[in-house]
């Protein structure tokens, strides 16, 4: 029964952050979601710096995109969760310090977001092994 349990908390766990990014992702480029365009002036300035850059917001919603559909439908799901571990503290970091008016979903991203890692640790075990297996 707990088995159970888990594995349809990280399902849904899955899908909805799967689905967070995807939209949101896909919103990037098509605008289908009116988005606030209030800032505070350290936001502003920070994602003005980013836009500035000409590549990085097309590649980051790009790689969301994709991410996200690979969490809705199971496909490479321990890379698609450490992929979008660095984008989601960085979402939730964006929030708690230049925008915290707007916290919510970044928290429950990043909640969801650290469930997979830990309902994937098997996955990712390897990566915590102080010496490697391979002799190079």
């Amino acid at each position: 029964m707990a088995t159970t349990t888990k594995s349809v908390a990280a399902l849904i766990a899955r899908v909805l952050l799967g689905l967070i990014y995807f939209v949101f992702g896909l919103n990037f480029f098509l605008h289908f979601i009116p988005m606030d365009a209030k800032q505070s002036e350290a936001a502003s300035n920070f994602v003005g710096g980013l836009f500035g850059s000409g590549y990085f917001f097309p590649f980051l919603k790009g790689a969301e995109v994709i991410l996200g559909l690979f969490l809705i439908i199971r496909l490479f799901v321990p890379l698609s969760v450490a992929a979008l571990f660095p984008i989601t503290l960085n979402i939730f970091l964006f929030h708690a310090f230049l925008e915290p008016g707007a916290m919510a979903l970044s928290v429950l991203m990043l909640l969801l977001n650290l469930y997979l890692v830990w309902a994937y640790r098997d996955s990712f075990s390897p990566l915590f092994r102080a010496k490697s297996s391979v002799a190079a």
